[in-house]
């Protein structure tokens, strides 16, 4: 039973918490032991709340979800897993990380519960109202980076980066939602009645306008950002943060994939080689250079 409450709690998901460390590279504490540490409990705090959100979630969608082609698989909707086992890790495991939260860092449980309270409202409401649902979906990665910042105790994490992060956050919520949109086809409304009010078209027109905007706040971050170097190097990173934007899209349209951008995160190679030496490069700018 255990084992199906962990799946439920779907840990692929969790590298999506891995945002959290953004304000440590950025703010050149990547290699401060004490606010690694930090960092990294914070990241295993958050790994329990959102797992937490996805029990919350599969617990109110159970039923949609036993009409899912995929979805039905799970561990509530297949009978897998008791709803009281679940119902019970869904009180206890916030209660628990919340209070942690606020233990490490005030604001940074402060930063949790707005986290956890704006999921909740999606869950039960929010999904439900078209637009405003890829926004809060987009807010979640905001405040992991948010989270970070408080931990890290960031003092030149430039503004830039909280932008290019919204943006690249409502880039991949509106790729899930076309995603749904393709793959559910007619029985969409069944599964999520907002789908009804999206299409293919406008979504990926939608798309088309983030991506533009992201790589453009990226751009206007790299030569603009006051703690960067006075030589505009960061500008070299441009093109990492342009394939693996192209390579998303390709999966997108061409492989049908963006539902789990974890998915794409861990299996897709091209990608993972991109966004590594996007990072190798971000580090010798940064750190040595």
């Amino acid at each position: 039973m255990l084992q199906q409450l962990l799946i439920t709690m779907r840990p692929k998901q969790w590298t999506k918490n891995l945002f959290i460390f953004a304000a440590l590279l950025f703010d050149l504490k990547l290699f401060d032991l004490a606010y690694v540490s930090k960092t990294i409990v914070a990241f295993i705090l958050f790994c329990i709340l959102s797992g937490a959100v996805y029990l919350v979630n599969d617990l109110a969608d159970i039923e949609k979800d036993r009409q899912h082609p995929v979805k039905r698989n799970r561990p509530l909707p297949s009978g897998k897993l008791k709803t009281s086992w679940a119902v019970s890790a869904a009180v206890a495991l916030p209660l628990i990380a919340l209070s942690l939260s606020f233990l490490l860092r005030p604001q940074f449980g402060l930063v949790g519960l707005i986290y956890f309270v704006i999921q909740l409202a999606y869950s039960f409401l929010l999904k439900n109202i078209v637009i405003l649902d890829v926004m809060i979906i987009a807010s979640g990665f905001v405040l992991r980076v948010a989270a970070g910042s408080v931990v890290a105790e960031a003092g030149r994490f430039s503004p830039w980066l909280y932008v290019c992060m919204t943006l690249l956050a409502l880039f991949l919520g509106l790729a899930k939602r076309r995603n749904e949109l393709t793959l559910l086809d007619a029985s969409a409304l069944q599964h999520r009645k907002v789908l009804g009010e999206y299409s293919s078209q406008l979504l990926d027109e939608m798309m088309a306008l983030v991506t533009s905007s992201t790589v453009i706040a990226y751009s206007f971050y790299t030569f603009s950002a006051e703690n960067l170097p006075a030589n505009k190097s960061m500008m070299l990173t441009i093109p990492f943060v342009l394939y693996s934007i192209f390579r998303y899209l390709y999966l997108i349209h061409r492989k049908d994939l963006g539902g789990s951008p974890e998915e794409i995160l861990v299996r897709d190679v091209p990608f993972i080689v991109s966004n590594l030496c996007w990072g190798i490069v971000v580090v010798l700018i940064l750190y040595i250079f």
